[in-house]
């Protein structure tokens, strides 16, 4: 990719190993859990994991569900095997179905959402363990449209990737290494079967990272995103997306008294 979303990929790990080697000592612990889904975004997470404290720092823990694709599983391990890293598969299908026998009527939504807050569940129980943190995977885009679940996916100490929009994050990724089989599949939490971010939110990741930093980067109005070949409509559509969202991105409120 060219242009203002290119990044320079040995400044910015520099930066985000320091970052990570700053947050570790700051909370006085030496070890990371992640969950490792098969995904770019976890998998960039534990390169960098890794080169800034090395493999014995990083415990990643695969948390399939029954529809999850093979491959995803597949992924992770290749992963994991390319790092050298501990891993440890945990079947989350048990706990998410003895629940939803309750409750049978339950949609996709409710149900990727359970699941999302389980996995994060396992991984909080499984840093207490190992007197660990966790390690965040999420990115700049997802956060801004809210393509995230609360107390889910968005748990975490902290988020080495939070400030890279997606496109950047796979600049980032080619540049560590990550295996090309990662960096080539769309993205997809795996909630069910031929789930894919694009498809779920109906737009691109390469559109909307560049209206994202024209709106927030540059801080460019309505009138000037369309002049520079957006339409109302998408516009509109992210915009809305930001704002119906705008609850994740902040600590929840207190009435002040």
């Amino acid at each position: 990719m060219s242009g203002i979303l290119s990044i320079d990929p040995e400044a910015t790990l520099a930066r985000i190993l320091d970052f990570i080697r700053e947050r570790m000592e700051g909370a006085a612990k030496s070890s990371l859990v992640v969950g490792l889904s098969g995904g770019l975004d976890s998998a960039t997470s534990a390169y960098l994991a890794v080169r800034a404290l090395g493999n014995e720092s990083l415990t990643a823990f695969l948390m399939p569900y029954k529809t999850t694709h093979p491959q995803s599983t597949e992924d992770a391990l290749l992963v994991a095997s390319e790092l050298g890293i501990s891993r440890e598969l945990i079947d989350i299908t048990p706990m998410v179905d003895a629940y939803f026998e309750r409750y049978p009527e339950a949609d996709r939504k409710r149900r990727g959402n359970f699941m999302a807050r389980t996995r994060m569940a396992v991984l909080y129980d499984q840093s207490a363990a190992r007197d660990a943190l966790v390690l965040g995977t999420g990115n700049r885009t997802e956060a801004l449209l809210g393509y995230t679940t609360l107390w889910g996916d968005m748990a975490c100490a902290f988020t080495p990737l939070g400030d890279l929009y997606k496109t950047q994050v796979r600049q980032l990724a080619t540049y560590l290494g990550v295996p090309d089989r990662i960096l080539a599949k769309p993205p997809s939490a795996d909630l069910w079967q031929g789930q894919t971010d694009e498809g779920e939110m109906g737009l691109t990741y390469e559109e909307t990272d560049r209206l994202l930093h024209k709106l927030f980067d540059l801080d460019l109005s309505d009138d000037e995103l369309e002049r520079e070949g957006f339409s109302r409509a998408f516009i509109a559509k992210v915009r809305g997306m930001i704002a119906a969202s705008s609850f994740k991105r902040r600590m929840p409120p207190s009435c002040e008294l």
